[in-house]
């Protein structure tokens, strides 16, 4: 049996409900859920500004054979060493059964394509020590950086 191509796109309108299940799993392996979960506010004004021509944030799928097997959302940002652009990265999610099957890095690449198409001179990212899945994927199609993230949280 052949296997359906896959297609990278961004998200339109009609994405929404095979988006949601794939973002609620992203969230959960972090463990935003339960009581830590994303307010329904969050996802809603998420979902609008990757719909929004205006905003810097921005989501693509990957899909076969009309399923959503994954996700990727990414931002550009202003940068104190670079006069172009700077594009994070900032989610990748595949469904599990999709996993070690191309689809997360067809999706970095994709982000990739974008981001040179603007004038980024890189697209960089994180993930935990601990999640040895995506960074067997991470070292075989990007140079870790020996970089280290911190991050203060503020109640309210």
């Amino acid at each position: 049996m052949k296997k359906a191509p896959l297609v990278i796109r961004p998200v339109t309108p009609s994405d929404y409900d095979a988006w949601l299940p794939l973002w609620e799993g992203y969230n959960a392996f972090y463990g935003r859920e339960g009581p830590t979960a994303l307010a329904p506010e969050v996802i809603q004004a998420t979902w609008q500004r990757f719909l929004d021509p205006y905003e810097h944030m921005h989501a693509l799928v990957a899909e076969a054979d009309g399923r959503i097997l994954g996700l990727t959302h990414y931002l550009y940002h202003r940068s104190t060493i670079t006069i172009g652009p700077a594009c994070y990265l900032q989610d990748l999610f595949t469904v599990p059964e999709a996993r070690g099957q191309g689809v997360g890095a067809a999706l970095i690449d994709a982000v990739c394509e974008r981001a040179k198409g603007i004038g980024c001179p890189r697209v960089y990212w994180h993930t935990r020590e601990a999640n040895v899945t995506a960074r067997r994927l991470y070292d075989h199609v990007a140079e870790r950086s020996g970089a280290m993230v911190y991050h203060k949280l503020f109640q309210g």
